[in-house]
């Protein structure tokens, strides 16, 4: 066990909009420490999406995250030799974090075929989740729905 709580990284606001969320997600696309190529791949799909939509990027990236973010999780504890899955609340931060996971990992599992590049790929995962459909929605039910089957076990909650 850690003895001391692990610091809180600071995450620094995007150039463009200024927002500490839009450098998170640069964070989750960057690869091989590539932070310029993540963000040039993160505002190419901004403009794409300002362009089908004609709405603003920003705007359309909050709806998103906040269609994503999950309520409730399930976590595994140990009691008496048996593994229970509790359903538990996300905590504030790890719903962003989840949400921008979920969006990303989508993203990339869309077939090559249909998109010319991974900023059409995250454009359209970042349309559908702003409009309650898509993989990262789907997830996000699928995780609620398991925590609803698992509501049995609440009462192990820490």
């Amino acid at each position: 066990m850690r003895h001391k709580k692990a610091p809180k990284r600071i995450i620094s606001p995007d150039s463009i909009y200024g927002s500490i969320t839009v450098g998170k997600l640069i964070n989750k696309v960057m690869r091989d420490g590539e932070k310029s190529v993540a963000a040039k791949q993160v505002y190419n799909a901004f403009g794409i999406i300002a362009e089908k939509t004609s709405q603003d990027p920003l705007m359309v990236f909050k709806t998103a995250l906040e269609n994503v973010k999950p309520i409730m999780e399930i976590r595994a504890r140990r009691i008496g030799g048996a593994a229970y899955q509790v359903p538990m609340p996300v905590r504030v931060d790890r719903k962003v974090s989840l949400a921008l996971r979920w969006i990303v990992e989508n993203a990339n599992a869309k077939p090559n075929g249909e998109f010319k590049s991974f900023a059409a790929k995250l454009a359209a995962e970042l349309m559908d989740a702003a409009n309650n459909t898509g993989a990262s929605v789907k997830q996000r039910d699928t995780v609620h729905r398991q925590a609803e089957a698992n509501q049995a076990f609440a009462h192990f909650r820490w």
